[in-house]
């Protein structure tokens, strides 16, 4: 692939064709795990000024279900407090679990492929109490914060975002993600994995954010290399993904100077490998010229959608969950096997309805729109016939495209895996690239995996909360546009998250890292 900017969207098309899985693919790839090289699961400034954050802080308590899209906030004041437990339920370490003869586990607030954590968190704030304005970095190994830049810098990142509300906001969260801490597993098919990861985050810190009152939104267009430059970023290893503005504050006269600066940081292996691929869909699909974020955010306009007139009405969604999103959190957990038992259509119906009500998203005109379709295979919902279906969103019904007993082909599609067949229910998340990528340029790509990065967070959150479980899962590509075809014909597979009645894991003892509460 050669380098492109973002309007040659064959770069996209070609990176995905490049990373597609298929039967054969996985079996001719001849890529073992080196483990002597594993990267290290934390980045570590050791020479920034450190500020530890408070060990005690509020929990979102609002029911998971209603915090799921109440991201809007009511204009609560973002205190230290508050943006530390915005920290902790997105990024932080809630628990860990030591197994018979030593082994250790530590759990995160929200899921990562292949518990790799490759999704690193920044922050640039105003003056808060307890809290200097500058640009931080969040640590959730020692659950601190560490200073790479002291001043307000909101007006820089605000110009670099051609966006006026993030000089005006509190704060803002920063997403990144680190290659390698990925591609040592994954290969060059590790880019969609930023944000499958990220969005999973961002359904977590945007839920946190509206249970707490804190106004969001998710803003994914902006000037790469002017974000990365604000976080000295080493640009061939580590990455801007997404923008998350919280709260408001006083806008300032002016931003701090930006200088260069090159904070040391730790290695996280021996040795690290490249990925040229990686670097270069990265490339294609940054935004370098304000005209370029004015145009790809023009092109955020709605797309009209004829719904079939058939469809299976499900059932009533419930409107709250009976768990708060913080207690919702801390005990999630990527469920690592499935007992094969039914959940009711209810529950299916919650979690669809719940996990699809929009995105404040800046690429999104509002809600009611979306990029990316849900498929399903049902295999085990009390009400709901097995078989492979359609959800709309727009009319909270499933189109039935056949009948039968799918758990075979499920497992098959998830790449081989025992959780696709034992789940209760299969969600594939497909798109139509060629219109986004027309519509966005190769950021579409980019686009498509997060919405459904954010769409499948939604749906741990759902399940959890309604005390069932979830996973994501990766896929054979094109098998999984076959199985539905011929109505997902010209469409491309990103993403599959599945939903079911756990079996109780590997005994050990769990303890939590942080406890939560005031």
């Amino acid at each position: 692939m050669s380098h492109a900017g973002n309007r040659a969207v064959e770069a996209a098309r070609e990176y995905h064709d490049r990373t597609t899985h298929s039967y054969a693919s996985v079996r001719q790839s001849g890529h073992s795990l080196d483990w002597d090289t594993k990267p290290f699961l934390y980045k570590v400034y050791p020479d920034l000024p450190v500020t530890p954050l408070p060990r005690e802080f509020p929990q979102p308590v609002q029911d998971t279900l209603e915090a799921v899209n109440a991201f809007r906030g009511a204009g609560a004041t973002l205190t230290l407090e508050i943006l530390t437990s915005l920290l902790f339920f997105t990024a932080g370490l809630t628990r860990k679990k030591t197994y018979p003869g030593g082994g250790e586990m530590h759990f995160r607030a929200a899921p990562s492929t292949g518990a790799l954590y490759q999704t690193e968190v920044y922050l640039v704030a105003a003056d808060l109490p307890g809290l200097s304005a500058g640009v931080y970095h969040f640590s959730p190994g020692d659950f601190c914060l560490r200073r790479l830049r002291d001043g307000d810098f909101r007006s820089e990142l605000s110009a670099a975002a051609l966006d006026d509300g993030i000089a005006a906001a509190a704060a803002t969260v920063v997403l990144t993600g680190i290659y390698w801490r990925n591609t040592w597993k994954y290969q060059a098919r590790a880019y969609r994995h930023l944000f499958w990861d990220s969005g999973t985050m961002l359904a977590n810190l945007l839920a946190a954010a509206g249970a707490m009152g804190i106004p969001a939104r998710l803003i994914t267009l902006f000037l790469d290399a002017r974000v990365s430059g604000l976080l000295a970023l080493d640009s061939d290893k580590e990455v801007s993904l997404e923008l998350v503005p919280l709260g408001s504050a006083a806008a300032p006269a002016v931003s701090a100077p930006v200088e260069p600066i090159s904070p040391r940081s730790l290695p996280f292996s021996s040795s690290e490998v490249d990925y040229p691929l990686v670097r270069e869909i990265h490339a294609a699909a940054s935004l370098v010229e304000p005209d370029e974020v004015k145009a790809v955010r023009a092109s955020a306009t709605g797309v009209p959608r004829s719904v079939p007139t058939t469809l299976l009405a499900l059932p009533e969604p419930l409107p709250v969950a009976g768990r708060p999103l913080g207690e919702t959190i801390i005990r999630r957990g990527s469920t690592r096997q499935f007992s094969g038992q039914p959940i009711s259509a209810r529950a299916l119906s919650t979690a669809l309805f719940h996990a699809t009500r929009g995105i404040p998203a800046d690429f999104l005109p509002g809600p009611g729109h979306r990029l990316v379709d849900l498929y399903l295979i049902v295999n085990a919902v009390d009400g709901i016939a097995s078989g492979a279906y359609c959800y709309w969103p727009e009319a909270h019904g499933l189109e039935q495209l056949q009948a039968g007993d799918f758990r075979g082909q499920a497992g098959y599609l998830c790449l081989e895996q025992a959780l696709g067949s034992d789940a209760s229910a299969v969600i594939f998340f497909l798109a139509e690239l060629g219109p986004i990528l027309e519509r966005f340029g190769n950021r579409g790509y980019r686009l498509a995996n997060l919405e459904a990065g954010v769409i499948g967070g939604k749906c741990y959150l759902a399940a959890y909360g309604q005390g069932f479980g979830a996973s994501g899962l990766t896929f054979y590509d094109g098998d999984v546009v076959r199985f539905f075809s011929p109505h997902a014909r010209g469409k491309d597979a990103l993403f599959v998250t599945v939903l079911g009645r756990s079996v109780r894991g590997a005994p050990g003892i769990e303890v939590p890292l942080q406890i939560a509460k005031k």
